[in-house]
Order: structure tokens, then C-alpha cells, then sequence
């Protein structure tokens, strides 16, 4: 029994993957959770991780012999789940064939609880794409600023017209009080508001050190906001098999 969610924002630099790490290890307490770098084409996952020297990685999945390359080599165990980092080569990268994730993520779907996809910031690509596509549900990271509540709700818009569900929408970075801007949220996010993460020297030292949040700095008043809102998403699992031959059926869409 497996749920997919994209941990997806619309635009760069609020945090996604801290959030992607965050949650991860909070949800791992109570499942088993895996981790996918799906943002190929900006992958930094890998540097939160401890995992920047990785031997193997989604990069070698998705190459165009792939196929030849074992999964499970390219999965390693880190804080309490399972990792799937993506490597920086843009020469491979450039080589890498998207529609194989479909492949990839059916094979993770069959040994896990929780897949959380760490997706790109843009809908710009087919590789960009696809994690939202995939997931059953999409995690909306934002800032609350104009111009990152813009992009989050085109994400969503996204989202829902390839009939992925919205989770939620998690505000990251969060300076002050959330004021009115919760409320407004409610008006326009289809999700619940899952919570509200104050900005934090913690995780930039976190990323600073090659770890997860909650790894570094699990007392900071970020890392409980994170447990918060983890406790707040409760996956709605389906049969493996089920999700795994949807994966592998997914239609990758030509244009956003």
C-alpha cells in the first residue's frame, strides 16, 4: 500500500527540498518512506542528504541504457528512509530520458508506504512535469508573497487538471505572522493549510552540513513546525500494484 505526493512549488528558492527531507523524516516514524529527487534538471537533493559522492543515482536510471541499472543501487538508506538522489551531471542530464521515471517510481512503489517526489520548480518540461503528474497528491510549498502564492496556485492548476489531488499548501520561510494571508489561501488552495515554517538559520546550516533538518537541528522551532505539518498529512495508501501499473501507464504530457 503506497500514496505518491509531489512536493512541488511554482517558484525557486522556497525551500522545497528542506521541506521534501523535513517531511520525509517526520512521516518515517510512522511509515515507510521514500525520498526521489525527481527535479533532474536542478537536482541538489543529494548535498541535503550526505549523499553528494553517491555512486549511483537517478541520473544512471533515467540514461538511455538504464534499464540495465538495479534500482535498489541506486536507493541508500538515510535517517530512518530511503533516499533516491539525482546526480548534477548536465551532460547526463541532457542524455537522461524523462518517461523512464515512470519506471523507476513503479518499481519504489512496490516496497514503500509514502513516495515523496522532490519536483522542479517550473512546469516548463516534460521532466519538469511529470512528478506533479504522477503523484496522487501534490504538497504546495510557498512563501507568502505575491509573487510564490502566483506560481503555487499554477501548480495546483496543474495539479488538478491531470486529476492529482492537493494534500495541502505548506508556507515555508515564513517571516512575521502569516496575517491574512491564511484566510486568502483558503479562498483559492484546494487544500487544507497544512502549516507555517518560520525562516530559519537552522536549515541553512542544515544544508551548510550535507543534512536534513531535522537531522541537524531537530529541536529548532522550523524542525517542530515541520513535525507539525507531517502530522497533519495522512497518507490515504492504495494497492501497490495498482499504483505501480498506473505509473507505468502515465501519459507524459508534450507542453505544460
Amino acid at each position: 500500500m503506497v500514496e505518491a505526493f509531489a512536493v512541488a512549488s511554482g517558484k525557486g528558492g522556497t525551500g522545497k527540498t528542506t521541506t521534501t527531507l523535513a517531511l520525509g523524516m517526520a512521516l518515517a516514524e510512522r511509515y515507510d518512506v521514500t525520498v526521489v529527487d525527481a527535479d533532474t534538471g536542478m537536482a541538489n537533493l543529494l548535498f541535503h542528504a550526505g549523499l553528494a559522492d553517491a555512486p549511483v543515482t537517478l541520473q544512471d536510471l533515467l540514461a538511455p541504457d538504464g534499464s540495465a541499472v538495479d534500482v535498489a543501487d541506486a536507493t541508500y538508506e538515510r535517517h530512518g528512509m530511503r533516499v533516491v538522489p539525482c546526480g548534477t551531471s548536465l551532460a547526463a542530464f541532457e542524455r537522461s530520458d524523462p518517461a523512464r521515471l515512470r519506471e523507476v517510481v513503479a518499481e519504489l512503489a512496490a516496497d514503500t508506504d509514502v513516495l515523496l517526489l522532490d519536483s522542479p520548480a517550473t512546469l516548463a518540461s516534460k521532466s519538469a512535469v511529470l512528478p506533479v503528474v504522477l503523484a496522487d497528491r501534490v504538497v504546495v510549498v510557498t512563501q507568502p508573497t505575491i509573487p510564490a502564492l502566483s506560481d503555487a496556485l499554477k501548480v495546483q492548476e496543474y495539479a488538478t487538471s491531470y486529476g492529482t489531488g492537493v494534500a495541502g499548501v505548506l508556507f515555508n520561510r515564513v517571516r512575521g505572522d502569516l496575517g491574512s494571508v491564511e484566510s486568502q489561501a483558503e479562498r483559492y488552495f484546494e487544500g487544507p493549510t497544512l502549516g507555517s515554517v518560520p525562516d530559519s538559520d537552522a536549515a541553512r546550516a542544515a544544508r551548510d552540513a550535507g543534512e536534513p533538518l531535522l537531522a541537524h537541528a531537530p529541536d529548532s522551532d522550523a524542525a517542530r513546525a515541520f513535525r507539525e505539518v507531517a502530522a497533519g498529512v495522512d497518507p490515504e495508501p492504495k494497492a501497490a500494484g495498482d499504483v505501480a501499473d498506473r505509473f507505468r501507464s502515465a501519459v507524459v504530457p508534450e507542453r505544460p
